[in-house]
């Protein structure tokens, strides 16, 4: 009898370790999503602030729009999978985004970048890696007007771009009109989402 309790004992124990273990791993994963989507909303603010004090309209250059601050998500090549994200200004007007255009992290002084290798480095964010740091597989964003997974580029007049023409003085096409919403899901199919208001670029979650 005392061997059969000790049995049941035991499998108690197992059952309890495993409820317990999987509660806090759905806990982590859901705290990843919140640290994924709490992290864009910082950088999402910090872009909107440097657009304000950094006006980049020149009378004299008609594609000076393509400057304006951006974040923007990409995919990382095939033999590495997954999905990053840089804030950048295109200073020469490339669409390509490279180091020294991109923004820094006030609090790490690190580059807010990736190349598609998606390696951190001790010279950018890890944060930008969504996959790899916060197991976020797919982003879906309401207002994409790209052909790729999307963009927030702000202008120094408050507005939010869901793009930037490629086309001389078109500086006033595709502002976002109604809130553009980004949603981040990640390996379990659980998802998040954050908000940008149009006109201000006020940027929150919901």
């Amino acid at each position: 009898m005392k061997k059969a309790f000790s049995l049941i004992e035991i499998s108690l124990v197992i059952i309890i370790l495993i409820f317990v273990g999987s509660f806090f791993s759905l806990n982590y994963k859901q705290n990843n999503l919140d640290k994924a989507r709490d992290r864009i909303i910082l950088y999402l603010k910090q872009t909107r602030y440097q657009a304000l004090i950094d006006n980049t309209k020149n009378n004299t250059d008609n594609l000076w729009h393509k400057k304006r601050w951006t974040l923007k998500f990409f995919r990382c090549n095939k033999y590495v999978g997954g999905l990053y994200y840089s804030i950048y200004s295109d200073i020469n007007k490339k669409g390509h985004v490279n180091l020294d255009e991109s923004l820094s992290d006030p609090l790490t002084n690190k580059k807010i970048y990736s190349s598609n290798k998606c390696e951190p480095t001790n010279k950018t964010s890890k944060y930008v890696l969504l996959t790899k740091v916060f197991n976020i597989m797919e982003i879906e964003i309401s207002c994409n007007s790209t052909s790729s997974l999307g963009q927030i580029s702000f202008g120094n007049d408050g507005k939010v771009y869901s793009k930037l023409s490629s086309f001389e003085n078109e500086y006033d096409e595709y502002e976002i009109t109604n809130k553009c919403i980004i949603k981040l899901i990640n390996d379990n199919s659980e998802s998040k989402k954050l908000v940008i208001e149009p006109k201000t670029g006020y940027v929150y979650k919901i």
